[in-house]
C-alpha cells in the first residue's frame, strides 16, 4: 500500500504547503445548487396578467350581446365563459407541453408539421370543415371548433428550426437549403388561400423567413425569397377583387361607400380610438361595443381597449408585447450560447409569432395596416388562437428552463 507523500519543492528543499480545499461543489450540480429560478417567472406572470386582462376586456366588449335580437338566447357571460374555457385548456396544455424536453420537439417536428398540414387540408373536405361567413377554417370537435391554421403556425416554427439544423452543411445552396422550405410554404399558401385565410399565411411566411435568416441561410437567397413572397402577396391582391376593395377602403375609410362597406369595421374602430383620448372613457363605458363595431371581442378588441382605457391602455398593451418579443429573443440568444441551435431558433420564432401578430393587429386597429383577420394574442376571444399561443409560450419557457439548468452545470 502506497502512502500519499506531500508535494516537495526541490529548489527550496522543503515541502509545499497543503492546498486549501476547493470552494466549489464536486460532482453533479443540479437545480438546487444555486438560487437561480427554474424558469422566467416574470415572463410567466406577464402572460397570466395578460390572460386575466383579456378576460375582463372580452366580457366588457360583449356585455351588450343579448340586446341584439339575433343573440337574444345568449347571456352577457356567453363569450366570457367560452374564453375562460379556452384559457383553462391552454394553461393545462401548456403545463403538459412544458414537461417535454426540446429534444422531443426536435425529433418529432417533421411529423407534427405533416399532421398540421393534414388537418389544414381536412378543413376543405365536405362534412369535415365548417364554414362561417364564406370561409372554411374550422373543424367542429363538439365542444368547440378548432382552427388548424393556428396549429400550422406553431408547427412551422418547429419544422423550420429543425430544417435549418439539419441543413447546416448546405445552407448556402439554393436547391438544398431554400427550395424545400419554399415548397412547404407554397403548399401551406395554397391550402390557406383556399379557405381563404391570407392573414395566417402572412404570419406563417414571415415566421419561416425570419427563422431561415437567423439560421444562417445565404443572404442573396433570403433577399430573393423575400422579393418572391412580396410579389406573391401583391399578385394575390391584384387578382382578388374583394382584396383590392379592402386595400382601397383602407386608403380612404371615410369615403361614404367605404365607411358603409369594406371599411365599416375600420371606421368604427377609429371612432372608438378617437373617443378614448388619453385615459379613455372608463372601463365598461364604450359606446362602439353597443352593436356599432361588429364582433369587437375578436379582431378589434384593441379598439375597445383604446376607447375605454385610452392612449395609456393601448401604449401599455403595445409595450407588454414588445417586452415579450424581446424576452423571447434573449432566451434564444442564451440557447445559442449553449450551442443549442434548434432551441434558439424555436424561441426566436415564438417571439416573431407573438410579436408579429400583435404588431399586425395593433396596426390594423390604428388604421396603419389594411384590415386582416388576426386576433390579438392572449387578449382577443378565440379558442384555437389562445390555446396555440399558450402552447408556443410553454415551449419558450421550456427553452428558458433548459438554459438555466445548463448554466447551473446540470444536465437536460
Amino acid at each position: 500500500m502506497k502512502l500519499a507523500l506531500p508535494a516537495f519543492d526541490r529548489k527550496r528543499g522543503q515541502a509545499l504547503p497543503k492546498p486549501a480545499p476547493m470552494p466549489v461543489r464536486i460532482g453533479y450540480v443540479g437545480p438546487s445548487a444555486s438560487r437561480m429560478l427554474d424558469f422566467d417567472q416574470n415572463l410567466l406572470w406577464v402572460i397570466v396578467l395578460l390572460l386575466a386582462f383579456g378576460l375582463v376586456m372580452v366580457y366588457s366588449a360583449t356585455i351588450a350581446i343579448p340586446e341584439d335580437p339575433r343573440f337574444a338566447r345568449w347571456t352577457q357571460f356567453h363569450f366570457f365563459w367560452r374564453d375562460l374555457a379556452a384559457v383553462s385548456l391552454g394553461l393545462i396544455g401548456g403545463w403538459v407541453v412544458f414537461q417535454f424536453p426540446m429534444k422531443f420537439w426536435e425529433r418529432w417536428a417533421p411529423l407534427i408539421f405533416l399532421a398540421s398540414l393534414a388537418m389544414l387540408a381536412a378543413v376543405l373536405v365536405p362534412f369535415l370543415g365548417k364554414g362561417v361567413n364564406g370561409s372554411r377554417r374550422w373543424i367542429p370537435l363538439g365542444v368547440f371548433n378548432f382552427q388548424p391554421s393556428e396549429l400550422v403556425k406553431l408547427a412551422t416554427i418547429l419544422y423550420a428550426a429543425n430544417f435549418m439544423v439539419r441543413k447546416q452543411e448546405v445552407r448556402q445552396k439554393f436547391s438544398k437549403a431554400f427550395l424545400p422550405m419554399a415548397a412547404a410554404l407554397a403548399v401551406i399558401g395554397l391550402l390557406l388561400l383556399a379557405e381563404p385565410d391570407m392573414g395566417a399565411f402572412l404570419v406563417i411566411a414571415s415566421v419561416a423567413m425570419v427563422i431561415l435568416y437567423l439560421g444562417g441561410v445565404n443572404g442573396k437567397l433570403f433577399a430573393a425569397g423575400t422579393v418572391v413572397l412580396i410579389g406573391a402577396f401583391v399578385l394575390m391582391i391584384v387578382l382578388s377583387p374583394w382584396r383590392r376593395d379592402r386595400i382601397f377602403a383602407y386608403l380612404n375609410p371615410w369615403a361614404e361607400d367605404n365607411s358603409l362597406g369594406s371599411a365599416y369595421q375600420l371606421a368604427h374602430a377609429l371612432i372608438a380610438m378617437g373617443r378614448g383620448h388619453v385615459f379613455g372613457v372608463g372601463l365598461g363605458g364604450s359606446v362602439e361595443k353597443l352593436h356599432y363595431l361588429p364582433e369587437p371581442q375578436t379582431d378589434f378588441l384593441l379598439a375597445i381597449i383604446g376607447e375605454e382605457l385610452g392612449f395609456v391602455g393601448v401604449l401599455a398593451v403595445t409595450l407588454v408585447f414588445a417586452w415579450i418579443t424581446k424576452r423571447a429573443f434573449d432566451i434564444g440568444r442564451q440557447a445559442l450560447a449553449s450551442d443549442r441551435m434548434f432551441s434558439s431558433l424555436v424561441a426566436q420564432g415564438v417571439g416573431v409569432l407573438i410579436g408579429g401578430q400583435a404588431f399586425i393587429n395593433i396596426g390594423v386597429n390604428l388604421g396603419l395596416l389594411p384590415t386582416k383577420g388576426l386576433t390579438l394574442p392572449l387578449l382577443s376571444y378565440g379558442g384555437s388562437a389562445t390555446l396555440m399561443s399558450l402552447l408556443a409560450l410553454a415551449i419558450l419557457l421550456r427553452v428558458d428552463f433548459e438554459n438555466r439548468v445548463l448554466m447551473r452545470g446540470g444536465q437536460i
